[in-house]
């Protein structure tokens, strides 16, 4: 027997309360604004928080509900009080996107230093650790929740001249999977959303040199994603639509991992 499928109903998150890190620009900024569309309560975090003020604004106007909250994941103390001053306005999170990360300028792996290695590793890795934790603990309990890590194409690829950058997302795919297989009998769904290449704060700079302008044209698409393409995407990791999905690595990359430069 087929039933008929209320599409707008698959992807709402109408009365879902959201956390997005390292929400103060960049991809996590969009990944609020999917979020608050889509009818969620979203809560943005970041070091920022002259950014949140301007990005909390904008939803606001949006008719969207949104709130702040500054927190800073290399510190255990200030993820630890993020989630206690969240605890105090909300009853539950239902869904975590982990985005907050860095990365150093090109750097050769026999010059870089263990000032360069640290942290990245601290941030991207360490700092997503801590913070995907804190939501699990909570999701584990109400035994309902997802959480999106946020990878990248070199999750599955390797590339020279960021070795750092590289390492920290493999190990958030495999930390993906672990969560996944760890909270799957707790209701708590967990997957990576792992981007090609998007022009952000990260690399933009490099990207509007002429040899980034001629890497570009070297990739499968020949041109960088546009932020809207990450949309669809995000919303079937973390609504109904994807309630069969735990543990996938879902890159959006335009088949540039077929054929990595």
């Amino acid at each position: 027997m087929t039933h008929r499928i209320n599409f707008e109903g698959l992807f709402s998150l109408k009365g879902h309360i959201a956390l997005v890190s390292g929400a103060s620009s960049g991809l996590g900024a969009h990944f609020a604004e999917v979020l608050s569309g889509a009818g969620a309560h979203v809560v943005v975090a970041a070091r920022r928080a002259d950014k949140l003020t301007d990005l909390v604004k904008k939803l606001r106007e949006q008719g969207a509900k949104a709130d702040a909250i500054a927190m800073d994941v290399t510190s255990r103390e200030s993820v630890q009080e993020t989630f206690q001053t969240f605890d105090s306005q909300f009853s539950r999170l239902d869904i975590l996107v982990n985005n907050a990360g860095i990365a150093n300028p090109p750097l050769r792996f026999v010059d870089a230093t263990e000032d360069d290695w640290g942290p990245v590793l601290d941030v991207n890795l360490t700092g997503a650790w801590r913070v995907a934790q804190a939501a699990a603990r909570r999701m584990k309990q109400q035994r309902n929740g997802t959480i999106v890590n946020t990878g990248s194409i070199y999750s599955h690829v390797s590339g020279s001249h960021k070795a750092d950058y590289n390492v920290s997302k493999v190990a958030i795919d495999q930390l993906t999977k672990n969560m996944a297989l760890e909270l799957a009998r707790s209701g708590v769904r967990v997957n990576s959303l792992c981007p090609g290449y998007f022009q952000t704060a990260i690399n933009e700079k490099e990207f509007s040199t002429e040899q980034g302008k001629a890497y570009i044209q070297r990739l499968v698409p020949q041109r960088t994603g546009e932020y809207h393409e990450l949309t669809g995407p995000l919303l079937l990791l973390v609504s109904g639509a994807g309630s069969y999905v735990n543990g996938a690595s879902l890159v959006v990359d335009g088949g540039s991992v077929l054929s990595p430069v």
